[in-house]
């Protein structure tokens, strides 16, 4: 009977249990939007440490803005351990590529070389 209990309980709580694996898509519009209302943990939480720091010097130079911006995902393409996003927003029409990598099995976004071209 002891054995029973403890295993519905283990069961219980696996069964509760919410997975916190954000897929890359998910990962760069939490990222997009973390970026453009400059919301620098959530930021520093889903992009690996190059990624964070390239991200930051940019919005560094962006002027502040009170509008409520929107991100679009557009494409995906996902390599074993390397995916890229992507995406628009309404900050300005413009279309962005995220490359990202896993990284202790979680979707980071990180740095892209200086002529890495990625799938689109």
């Amino acid at each position: 009977m002891k054995k029973l209990v403890i295993c519905s309980l283990v069961l219980l709580f696996l069964s509760c249990s919410e997975s916190t694996t954000k897929s890359p898509s998910e990962t760069a519009k939490v990222v997009a939007s973390s970026f453009f209302s400059k919301d620098e943990s959530a930021l520093k939480k889903h992009t690996t440490s190059e990624g964070y720091a390239s991200l930051i010097t940019v919005q560094n130079m962006m002027p502040d803005s009170d509008k409520d911006i929107k991100v679009e995902i557009l494409d995906e393409a996902v390599d074993g351990e390397l995916a890229w996003v992507k995406y628009s927003t309404t900050y300005d029409g413009k279309t962005g590529i995220f490359k990202l990598t896993k990284e202790n099995g979680q979707w980071k976004v990180t740095s892209k070389g200086p002529r890495e071209k990625g799938p689109f």
